[in-house]
């Protein structure tokens, strides 16, 4: 080989290393052929060290306003169950989210919302949608009864356990 070819390669290669540092790339491979028995292959990689993935920001959920309530009111503090676990929270209907999510109150943004407070719901009947990870998931009423609170606004985040509403 001679020394001509030898810089010749070399400068290529260092030509394409500049190339993957400037376009911020992680490899390069080139294949070249000048005749019959005469080629060049090159593969180039650059070691990029590999920063830890970033902690998931904390999810915080908005504090929300109660719906406005109708007469068929529940006798439990929508803002105290709000704040504590469903399960043993005073208000033992309320329907918890299944998800961390986005809620949607309406099938879409014009639209009537799902329920409101005082409608009468079946169970399984689509109450609202969380949406996840740009899945917008169905919400069923676990039971048949009437909407007595709503804890959640259009559009706000969710968290999983949340109350969304109260069946009674």
């Amino acid at each position: 080989m001679s020394k001509d070819k030898t810089d010749a390669d070399i400068a290529f290669v260092r030509a394409l290393a500049q190339i993957l540092n400037e376009n911020d790339l992680g490899e390069i491979e080139v294949e070249r052929e000048f005749g019959e028995d005469d080629e060049l292959k090159i593969r180039l990689t650059r070691n990029v060290p590999v920063a830890a993935a970033p902690a998931p920001a904390p999810v915080y959920a908005a504090p929300s306003q109660p719906a406005p309530q109708s007469s068929v009111a529940a006798t439990a503090d929508p803002v105290a169950a709000q704040g504590s676990d469903v399960a043993g929270s005073a208000d033992a209907d309320a329907v918890p989210s299944p998800m961390v999510g986005t809620v949607y109150l309406a099938p879409e943004p014009d639209a009537d919302t799902f329920v409101k407070v005082g409608d009468t719901v079946t169970q399984g009947q689509t109450i609202l949608i969380v949406e996840a990870m740009k899945t917008m998931n169905q919400i069923p009423a676990p039971r048949a009864g009437t909407v007595t609170a709503i804890y959640v606004s259009d559009s706000e985040p969710v968290e999983y356990g949340s109350p969304l509403m109260t069946i009674a």
